[in-house]
């Protein structure tokens, strides 16, 4: 019932990382239908991110001043239960046709304020390399061009499509950087890691962009491990985003301020380079906002009250020109937020040293 309206399609890579005992298995739940997608279908928008009222010609999304993106086809290796474009499962595979990508070169030529261009799908690794090819280096024919990316799950579900002759291609059209998708440790295997490398190799940085799925990678634990798998893998956590409002997913949707808790039990106790930045793609074409957990307590012209990883309690002098001269003559006094919680928590305010004498620490 549920495959007549979503289609099921999984790479034999993929089936055998599924533990077959296991019904809830994260792995199975990001590919295996569930009624759950029929049920509460009623939920959502087909078209959550607005990318046809963007579509400046077909398949060319332009939401952003200087970046576009190039829709190439709708085929992928597998179809992710949380895709953003699931709407386009019900139209069969398609690709692009050439008189298609003419139209989105010419005005790519016609646009000099692009400088970064993303080609996606679909997956567009789907394509074999030489169709691939002859639309990169047409692409890269533009001086303006700056950057090409390529968003691609293949490393993630069938990372034997990064091959040799793939990266050899790459290699010669750089700048390109390539968007993966891991939304699980599990996914982190010795082959996912070594098609990474292989990439890496070629001169193409890899970067990671996790789904916040319900039941799947939605806690401090599996995030943490499974971005420190990446950094092991060479490859850079960029984004988290909150599972976007389409049709057939409300089931592995989570709350937003999952999110916010999940960056902050990890901002501080991993590596910087292991947080990704939480992000929510508005609908209605609004674009991508970065969500983070509110460490600013207060903050005026002279002073700001900050809030560590630890929970504790820090004041930081603002700089500017119109308290500099009298902060020279004498220190700044204890502000009343600061007095306040130091009441309340029956502490004294304790100056860390002569190199922080402008900074009060509230213990927690």
């Amino acid at each position: 019932m549920v495959t007549k309206r979503y289609p099921l399609s999984i790479t034999p890579y993929y089936l055998s990382l599924i533990n077959p005992d296991d019904p809830e298995d994260p792995v199975r739940k990001q590919a295996i239908p569930s009624i759950q997608e029929i049920s509460m279908s009623t939920m959502g928008m087909e078209d959550p991110l607005g990318e046809k009222e963007d579509s400046v010609v077909p398949g060319l999304v332009h939401r952003y001043p200087d970046r576009v993106l190039m829709v190439l086809t709708d085929i992928c290796p597998m179809l992710c239960r949380h895709c953003t474009r699931k709407r386009e499962w019900r139209r069969g595979g398609w690709v692009r046709t050439a008189t298609e990508i003419e139209a989105m070169l010419d005005y790519l030529r016609q646009n000099t304020s692009v400088r970064d261009v993303i080609l996606s799908g679909g997956d567009p690794l789907t394509l074999s390399t030489s169709h691939l090819e002859a639309i990169i280096s047409r692409i890269r024919e533009i001086k303006h061009i700056e950057i090409i990316r390529i968003g691609s799950r293949f490393p993630v579900v069938l990372p034997q499509r990064i091959d040799a002759e793939l990266c050899n291609m790459l290699s010669k059209y750089g700048p390109i950087w390539l968007n993966t998708h891991f939304n699980h440790p599990r996914e982190v295997t010795e082959e996912a890691a070594a098609a990474c490398d292989r990439l890496l190799r070629a001169g193409v940085p890899v970067n990671n962009q996790t789904v916040l799925l319900r039941g799947i990678n939605d806690s401090v634990e599996i995030q943490t491990k499974l971005c420190q798998s990446l950094l092991r893998a060479k490859v850079r956590p960029y984004y988290l985003f909150q599972c976007d409002e389409v049709q057939g997913t409300e089931h592995l949707r989570t709350s937003v301020d999952v999110g916010i808790k999940i960056i902050e039990g990890m901002r501080g106790h991993t590596s910087g380079l292991a947080v990704p930045n939480f992000v929510v793609d508005l609908s209605q074409g609004g674009g991508k906002v970065p969500l983070q957990p509110n460490y600013v307590l207060s903050m005026n012209e002279d002073e700001l009250l900050l809030k560590n990883y630890e929970g504790k309690v820090f004041r930081y002098r603002n700089p500017n020109s119109q308290n500099r001269e009298k902060e020279t003559v004498a220190a700044p006094p204890v502000s009343g937020v600061v007095e306040s919680l130091l009441a309340d928590a029956d502490l004294p305010a304790k100056a860390k040293g002569e190199a922080n004498a402008d900074r009060i620490v509230i213990r927690s």
